[in-house]
């Protein structure tokens, strides 16, 4: 980022597996912005498919727009008072990786939350089976159906797992480029001891630890806007207001045929 006084990170995580919990601890630094569901990616990836375009292709003027793509980030932290952006988006699949690589000038780091996917099933289930205006109940009659729309390809979780797989090759790959460029925490060190799992946080983030918080915890807000969860469904982003460990029920509540598929997925 041409900012060079602010600091970018990426948080990469599936959904449900403690995003919102983390976010909303660091979010009590107020050198810390930890985003919501980010739209930047998003972004710089339509911004580099109009190269595709017969438009383009007409009049390929790639320096003016590579002056825009290499400018995303820039322009849209840029009224953001925090110094450390964790900007939360799937950032470690190779087509993003691609686009950063080519139009993000320095080397940034990840943060890679990990909770097992039948875990993070249970906790849709859960949501889900109480919540009757939650978006999976639009997409099937049952469970096992509702679950399998979640596991689509082209669905929020193929996508971030993608991702994660990616952020594991770097781990064991022997090349200054992505050496050390992940910091991997799982989500039950988060909830089973929370001080010890954000000092290492800090550690990797290279910043002085901060005095945070694990009870009377805040909803997720940042800068004044919190998640409008009637887009996709009542409490979607609601967080306990205590970092805990807690049993999910609903675990046995997932179908054998999704288990025999996606059992196998543990961190």
């Amino acid at each position: 980022m041409g900012n060079q006084k602010r600091k970018l990170f990426f948080l990469v995580a599936l959904p449900r597996s403690g995003n919102t919990l983390l976010a909303s601890i660091l979010n009590q630094n107020p050198d810390i912005a930890a985003t919501a569901n980010s739209m930047t990616l998003e972004i710089m990836k339509e911004l580099f498919l109009l190269k595709k375009t017969d438009v383009f292709k007409n009049y390929p003027d790639h320096k003016s727009l590579n002056n825009v793509l290499n400018t995303v980030f820039d322009n849209y932290y840029k009224d953001w008072p925090q110094k450390i952006i964790v900007d939360r988006g799937p950032v470690t699949t190779p087509g993003n990786m691609n686009v950063m690589e080519q139009h993000f000038g320095n080397r940034f780091k990840v943060i890679v939350l990990l909770r097992d996917l039948m875990d993070v099933l249970a906790s849709f289930v859960k949501w889900f089976e109480n919540e009757p205006t939650a978006y999976p109940n639009q997409y099937g009659k049952n469970i096992e159906e509702k679950l399998w729309v979640l596991m689509q390809d082209n669905g929020v979780i193929a996508k971030e797992l993608k991702a994660i797989q990616n952020a594991f090759r770097f781990k064991n790959l022997k090349h200054f480029k992505y050496e050390n460029i992940c910091h991997f925490i799982k989500y039950d060190d988060l909830v089973k001891n929370p001080q010890q799992t954000i000092n290492n946080l800090y550690q990797f983030l290279d910043e002085p630890l901060y005095p945070h918080q694990f009870s009377n915890l805040k909803q997720f807000k940042l800068n004044g806007i919190g998640y409008d969860d009637k887009e996709l469904g009542n409490n979607l982003h609601m967080i306990r207001t205590e970092v805990r460990k807690e049993d999910n029920l609903y675990k046995s509540m997932i179908p054998k045929s999704i288990v025999d598929a996606y059992g196998h997925i543990t961190f």
